[in-house]
């Protein structure tokens, strides 16, 4: 074990963020920390390396143990350069290997005693430069600069002129050359391609120390991680597996408290119509049981609701009309910004229902066919054109569709006039805003807040062409969940752009893949698509661009394809197969029918059987309740018959006449014996019920 944390508990004020969280690490353990927004994930990690202190609790750790910490915001001031910088990390092999340099020219000029102390010392160094991998330092630096996304061109860039993104990308890469026995990585997808993302993947996969990952990045977490913390309510749980198996023990463990809480919900209710009935009788042992039942059903201990997150944000997509069957039809587009050519003559269609994706490295010019589409910036040649009764519903991940000035409030209401007061306000709390929460500007929201005021707006839209630029960027899992939810009912067609592989291999019934300046295509999901990858890029550009070699042999090639989409439209990576999995139909069909004798008799005898043990269950059912209604009849007759012979008792022709006497005090006796038996009877049917 290389890290425990025992009973962590942290507040902010009054807000309980975690309380009593309890997990270890073992050495070479993969794991990540899961939960919704503002769950305490980060703040978790920050007191495991000592940033935040805990209100209780300890965190302990192996000795000698060497921490690497990655977190979501870096501010590197250095004046290196990116490759410099990085460099820096390996400061003991430079200085080590300097050492060496210095050593073998000493040992030109030495002799004698001097010389073999030299050699000993030389002989030493050179052992421990080759333990740590001294001669493969450099490019061992390259390769994870390059792994990481950066040009060689950018790697003489002053570290001070990068983006936020940038900077990240540069503490990644030397956390990850620092070799620690640990790395606790805090969203390190964020700012990667999804080139940057596989490789870094790979690295992860094959590290030979422990990683711990906070990720909204599914797919990531599906590649890498065995071990899942979940954060929720301010507790914490661990699930064994990665985030898919997760989620399918989550689930079943959701539905069995569920289950557990229905079952206790049905048995206080019958517990209190017990008891009222008994009160009703209001004799004094039927008084005294229901006291009894009073005091067992205050000492049950309760079990909690079931919090449903995914009903908090409600998303409802739906066209206002059906467009024609060709939605969108793309001929000879192309764009560039002065020198940059991103793209050029690139032709597609898009027919309706269908769910397109476009991915591609970051910088190939993706938002770019987004804007041009919705006609934000105009193309330097090519063909747009709308299909018949196309309504274009358009999300951009830069809400330029939003007013920074307006409150959520005015920008719902100023968009869609025609919705009243009332209506504002349940479409804003279905996306989480509630109370004076509404009055906010939007300029004062966080890019996830953002992002749902943005959804709202497509909600109300009505369209039925949605083209959406990363959608589920600021999303945490559950909302990227309910999104994904929401995609997949709606009838119309969906033009997206995304880098989060898992929302794509949920969505995507067809791949747009924007390399070389050019667009391929491939007829299926995310699974899909990397299966067929390597052959579709050696059939059309003549070589796998993940051979690095090869593209740079390739490049010159490229600039005799101008186009390929017309010949890729020839190609169908997916004839012969299910267009969504891959799957071969034949194989399929056989799979089904396999193995089965008479699948249509056995399935015919089972549902009778059912049937018949339903019947026979609801007969004893019935029996049950006119059974009981039965004994309530009988013991109200019977009290009723208690409560008239209690007045005959008062009459003086009665006790004054003691044979009369005796005989109703007699029956009086009996009914009192019969109601016992009854109300025992009464409460056992009761409880069958």
């Amino acid at each position: 074990m290389i890290l425990a944390c025992n009973n962590i508990s942290k507040n902010f004020g009054t807000d309980v963020i975690l309380e009593q969280i309890s997990f270890h690490i073992n050495e070479r353990e993969k794991a990540a920390i899961v939960g919704i927004n503002g769950a305490g994930k980060s703040t978790l990690f920050k007191i495991i390396v000592g940033e935040l202190p805990a209100d209780t609790g300890e965190v302990t750790w192996a000795k000698g143990t060497r921490i690497g910490y990655l977190s979501q915001h870096q501010d590197l001031t250095s004046e290196n350069t990116i490759y410099d910088e990085v460099l820096s990390v390996k400061s003991d092999l430079i200085h080590m290997e300097e050492k060496i340099r210095e050593l073998e020219l000493a040992m030109k000029e030495a002799s004698g005693e001097e010389l073999s102390h030299m050699l000993t010392t030389y002989t030493n160094l050179n052992h421990s430069f080759e333990l740590q991998n001294g001669y493969a330092y450099k490019s061992e630096v390259f390769g994870v600069l390059k792994g990481l996304g950066f040009t060689q061109e950018e790697f003489e860039k002053k570290v001070t002129t990068l983006s936020g993104g940038q900077k990240t990308r540069v503490a990644l890469g030397k956390l990850l050359l620092s070799t620690p026995d640990i790395i606790l990585l805090d969203e390190p997808t964020n700012h990667l391609d999804m080139t940057s993302i596989a490789w870094l993947e790979t690295f992860l996969q094959n590290y030979n120390g422990a990683v711990v990952i906070i990720a909204h990045d599914r797919y990531f977490l599906d590649r890498i991680v065995t071990k899942i913390i979940e954060l929720d309510n301010t507790h914490a749980q661990t699930f064994q597996g990665n985030y898919s198996d997760y989620a399918v023990k989550k689930e079943a463990l959701r539905q069995e408290q569920i289950h557990h809480y229905l079952s206790q919900q049905k048995e206080i209710k019958h517990q209190e119509e017990v008891i009222a009935k008994l009160r009703s009788f209001n004799r004094e042992k039927s008084i005294k049981r229901a006291e009894s039942r009073e005091k067992m059903l205050d000492k049950m201990e309760r079990v909690e609701k079931p919090v449903e997150l995914k009903a908090d944000m409600n998303i409802h997509l739906i066209p206002r009309t059906v467009s024609g069957n060709d939605v969108l039809t793309v001929k000879g587009l192309s764009k560039a910004f002065g020198n940059n050519l991103l793209f050029e003559n690139i032709d597609f269609e898009i027919r309706r229902g269908e769910r397109v994706a476009i991915i591609g490295n970051n910088g190939t010019g993706k938002t770019t066919i987004l804007k041009l589409l919705n006609g934000l910036i105009a193309a330097d040649s090519g063909e747009i054109k709308l299909g018949a009764k196309v309504h274009i519903g358009y999300y951009d991940q830069e809400h330029q569709v939003l007013h920074m000035e307006k409150n959520l409030f005015e920008e719902i209401q100023d968009t869609y006039p025609n919705l009243d007061n009332t209506t504002v306000r349940n479409v804003l709390a279905a996306f989480l805003f509630t109370g004076d929460n509404v009055f906010k500007q939007v300029k004062e929201l966080s890019g996830g807040e953002r992002g749902r005021v943005s959804l709202a707006k497509l909600m109300l839209s009505e369209a039925n062409f949605l083209i959406l630029d990363e959608p589920t960027n600021h999303l945490d899992i559950t909302s990227k969940e309910i999104l994904e939810h929401a995609l997949l009912n709606y009838t119309g067609t969906i033009l997206y752009v995304s880098h989060d592989r898992y929302f794509i291999n949920r969505t995507a019934t067809r791949i747009l893949d924007l390399r070389c300046k050019m667009l391929l295509n491939y007829i299926g999901n995310y699974d899909y698509y990397l299966e067929k990858k390597p052959e579709v890029e050696k059939k059309y550009l003549g070589f796998a661009l993940e051979d690095t070699t090869s593209l740079a042999k390739g490049s010159d090639r490229l600039t005799n394809h101008k186009q390929l989409y017309s010949g890729l439209s020839s190609f169908s990576p997916s004839l012969g197969k299910n267009a969504t999995t891959g799957e071969n139909a034949t194989d399929k069909k056989s799979s089904q029918t396999a193995g089965m004798t008479n699948p249509a008799m056995t399935a015919g005898t089972a549902g009778k059987q059912d049937w018949l043990a339903k019947k026979e269950e609801q007969a004893k059912e019935r029996k049950r309740q006119n059974d009981l209604k039965k004994v309530e009849a009988e013991i109200e007759k019977l009290e009723a018959r208690d409560t008239e012979l209690d007045g005959m008792l008062t009459e003086e022709t009665v006790y004054s006449d003691p044979a009369k006497l005796m005989e109703l005090n007699n029956e009086k006796t009996e009914i009192a014996t019969r109601l016992e038996m009854l109300m025992e009877e009464w409460e056992g049917l009761a409880a069958e019920i």
